[in-house]
């Protein structure tokens, strides 16, 4: 009974998902966004913030939002402390400006208040609506390809090189072979219509790196007693004294439009729009956003926000908020036992997102390629969002083109007030702040 009560909550009919689908598809998430339980104390213990307790905050923030997610948005979106807020707390705020971790913890909370009044007041809301429709689908195919860059990335198929600024990496490298096999592995699962493809995919080639000795298995554990380093660290009263309003105002631009982005490219891999291209319950992914962020800086971690990598769990099936909760829930247990999720390579991980990224491109095809005035702003936004490694930048450099062609079209009237007003503030971003 508690389960078809539970099943009828989340619409598992309507949207043709059952228990085990979103359960796998929960796991697949988790499984492509693990490295955060790594990666985010390895930068922010450059603070001097103590690694134990980061990476217990991590896991704890990641688990309540993604739980808070699924449980009152009901959506597949599972959230984590984020990728480029966590460098800018790290070497802009703290060691470029010589700030305390503690104090700049605060300025993240304070964020967080905003986040939450600005939705309560339903000013985000307005902002979602206000992005024209037309970039809708530039935005999930721009993501698709900055999934599908970070994965050729962390493969080693791609690598930096000073003249071409990239270029192919070595693939007589052990991990960069192992990773190739794994995609191959992935896409032929995937091809024969199996739904584990991503799932099974990573676990075979975790198997592989740990024979090949590329991986090895921890059986190390964490105790959460360690939080006590970051938790309740933050120091709100010299956050007002030193007047963080530029720190604030880069921690709520940059995750606003990076959520956003999260979520309409999401949002398209899912069906999440109703008819008239609208995401419903919008004001609950918002507030659990902000709420998260708000935890996240008690317990002592940058800003939480929405993960792209969300996008594995719907290409696994996932379809309502079952599959946060069950990345969530693993975030919880990785509270626990977190070196042994560190067994995971990136060779097993970095396929999934290629593949992900891959039939996230599908979108191109909604977009009116012959229409100058859609097809131009489109193209920036679909190229930007992985050159500039931001989905906030190749939104905004989007969003410009959009309104600029429109005015010297002469068709400015067709253009939303507040799309003027995000122009502006786009504007003002790149301006004052010199770059993304």
């Amino acid at each position: 009974m508690a389960a078809s009560t539970l099943a009828s909550y989340f619409e598992f009919q309507r949207l043709g998902t059952d228990w085990r689908t979103e359960i796998l598809a929960g796991c697949t998430t988790f499984l492509t966004m693990a490295y955060i339980i790594f990666v985010n104390p390895a930068i922010l213990a450059e603070t001097g913030m103590p690694v134990a307790a980061v990476t217990t905050a991590t896991c704890l923030a990641a688990a309540f939002g993604s739980i808070l997610m699924g449980a009152y948005a009901r959506y597949p979106i599972a959230l984590a402390p984020g990728m480029g807020l966590n460098a800018y707390f790290t070497y802009v705020v703290v060691k470029g400006m010589g700030i305390p971790w503690q104090a700049a913890l605060g300025a993240v909370f304070f964020s967080g208040i905003l986040f939450l009044l600005l939705t309560l007041t339903g000013i985000r809301q307005l902002i979602v609506a206000a992005i024209p429709t037309e970039l809708y689908a530039a935005v999930a195919a721009g993501i698709g390809l900055f999934i599908a860059f970070i994965g050729l990335k962390n493969a080693g198929l791609v690598v930096a090189n000073p003249s071409t600024f990239v270029t192919m990496g070595n693939l007589q490298q052990p991990s960069t072979a192992l990773a190739i096999g794994g995609l191959i592995l992935m896409a032929a699962l995937l091809a024969r219509g199996n739904h584990l493809a991503i799932l099974i995919g990573i676990g075979v080639t975790t198997v592989a790196a740990l024979l090949t000795g590329q991986a090895r298995l921890s059986g190390a554990s964490q105790h959460l007693t360690a939080l006590g380093g970051t938790f309740l660290q933050l120091d709100i009263a010299a956050t007002v004294k030193l007047g963080f309003l530029e720190i604030i105002f880069v921690f709520l631009f940059v995750d606003l439009f990076d959520n956003l982005g999260t979520l309409v490219g999401v949002g398209k891999k899912a069906g999440l729009f109703d008819s008239a291209n609208r995401i419903p319950r919008i004001e609950r992914i918002l507030i659990t956003d902000s709420v998260g962020t708000i935890a996240g800086s008690l317990l002592g971690t940058s800003t939480v926000v929405s993960y792209i990598e969300s996008a594995s769990g719907v290409a696994a099936g996932g379809r309502t908020g079952v599959t946060a909760i069950v990345a969530g829930v693993l975030f919880l247990v990785a509270a626990f036992i977190a070196p042994l999720f560190g067994t995971i390579p990136a060779a097993a991980t970095a396929p999934a997102l290629i593949l992900v990224g891959s039939l996230m491109m599908s979108h191109v095809s909604e977009i009116e390629w012959r229409d100058p005035l859609i097809a131009i702003p489109a193209f920036l936004t679909l190229l930007t969002i992985p050159l500039t490694f931001s989905i906030a930048n190749g939104l905004a450099i989007g969003f410009l083109a959009y309104v600029l062609l429109r005015v010297v079209s002469g068709r400015f009237r067709e253009v939303n007030w507040l799309v003027y007003v995000l122009a502006v503030l786009f504007l003002v971003r790149f301006v004052y702040l010199g770059r993304g």
